[in-house]
This record gives structure tokens, C-alpha cells and sequence, in this order.
């Protein structure tokens, strides 16, 4: 499931370690903005949950994904990887408080063996280009 898109060819940061720290000034950024920077402010309190993409075995992006709201775990290949990295990640937490976990599947796939290892929310992947017949009856019928 994992995606790579190169971001290169349209002058974008490819530097890991730079993208990161660009992450995370723009992530402070809008929190700033939310907090009442820009009008008008949000209305959720304390303000918009913030997810955090991270790919398993990388630590960094799980600690930063810890520092926030919920960690969105992409490019998992089982839920035994995203238990690990949810493990991880709610260690890092304060007790008892709120953090979710999101993952994508494919539409063919058990969401709930992915909410048995942590997840709060599943994201249904559909590929770049699925068939509209495909989504279509997902959408009818759901997981089976």
C-alpha cells in the first residue's frame, strides 16, 4: 500500500530530515492559526485533532505522531505491525489520554483484526484508480 510519489520534479523538499522539520513548523503553524491567529477560529475545542503519518519501523514520526492527536500508520502490511506501532506511540502518551489510530485497508480486507490491534479508525483504499463498480458496491455492502 505503500505509495511513494516523487515530489522532486515540482520543487518540493526531498531531504527526510528537512521534511520533517518543515512538518513540524507547519504543523505549530496551525495550531497558532486555530488558537486565534486567523479568524474565524474553529469552533471544536481545544482545537482540530491533528494526525500524524508515520511508516513502521520509523520512530521519529511515531514520536511526533505522540506529541499530537493520532497517529495515521500507512503502508501497513498486518495488524501485528500497526499493534506495534500503536504500542509505541500510546507509550509515549500521558495516561488516559485520547489518541487514535488510523490505518487503511483495502476494501476486501477485516476491519475489525485492525481495531483488535489498536486501530480507531480504518480508511477503506480503493488504489488510484478503482473500478467505480468496486466502490460502488462497497459502498452498498460494506465489509462482508
Amino acid at each position: 500500500m505503500n505509495r511513494a510519489i516523487d515530489v522532486a520534479p515540482f520543487g518540493e523538499v526531498t531531504d527526510p530530515r528537512e521534511r520533517a522539520r518543515l512538518l513540524d513548523q507547519g504543523i505549530d503553524d496551525l495550531v497558532r492559526y486555530w488558537g486565534g491567529e486567523f479568524e474565524p477560529v474553529p469552533v471544536q475545542r481545544p482545537r482540530i485533532p491533528v494526525w500524524v503519518a508515520g511508516v513502521w519501523p520509523h520512530r521519529r514520526p511515531v514520536q511526533r505522531a505522540a506529541r499530537w492527536d493520532g497517529l495515521f500508520a500507512i503502508g501497513m502490511d498486518s495488524p501485528d505491525g500497526l499493534a506495534e506501532m500503536a504500542a509505541r506511540a500510546r507509550s509515549l502518551r500521558a495516561a488516559g489520554t485520547r489518541f487514535d489510530v488510523i490505518t487503511e485497508i483495502p476494501p476486501d480486507d477485516d476491519p475489525h483484526r485492525w481495531a483488535e490491534a489498536g486501530a480507531t479508525w480504518v480508511v477503506t483504499d480503493f488504489d488510484r484508480a478503482p473500478r467505480e463498480s468496486v466502490v460502488r458496491d462497497f459502498i452498498k455492502h460494506g465489509w462482508r
